[in-house]
């Protein structure tokens, strides 16, 4: 289950909140007249006071490596076709320009709900092994 965040605050609003704290308000106060929770301003504050802005600063991680764009070829692909192998889309995303692995592939395809199933054997309606008792 992924955790759904809120969206940022605008820059203004950051601003304003710390202005409200260098003009000597507490927290209770800024947070009541500008309808933000406590712990957004003590938390917009704690950042003011480490880093010295209100700015969005850049976050860790490494840059994704497929596209939106690629990723929505790639689902396109397998919904057309259910059966394609994760090598054959490997080989279109790299015609596409979008070079990359299998398992980067598959990773995708999982975040979009999409998962690699094998399905049930049956036995076919000819075979009749059984006979019920009627």
């Amino acid at each position: 289950m992924r955790i759904m965040r809120s969206k940022e605050l605008p820059k203004e609003l950051r601003d304003r909140i710390v202005a409200r704290h260098r003009s000597g308000q507490g927290y209770k106060r800024i947070s009541a007249a500008l309808k933000v929770p406590k712990s957004t301003v003590a938390s917009i504050i704690l950042k003011w006071k480490k880093f010295g802005t209100t700015r969005t600063l850049p976050r860790p991680g490494c840059p994704a490596k497929l596209s939106n764009r690629g990723r929505r070829a790639l689902v396109r692909g397998v919904k057309k076709n259910p059966k394609i192998t994760v090598a054959e889309l490997q080989r279109c995303s790299r015609e596409m320009g979008e070079s990359s692995t299998k398992s980067t592939i598959t990773a995708a395809l999982h975040q979009s709900g999409l998962y690699g199933r094998v399905a049930r054997r049956k036995p076919s309606p000819q075979c009749k092994t059984y006979e019920s008792p009627a």
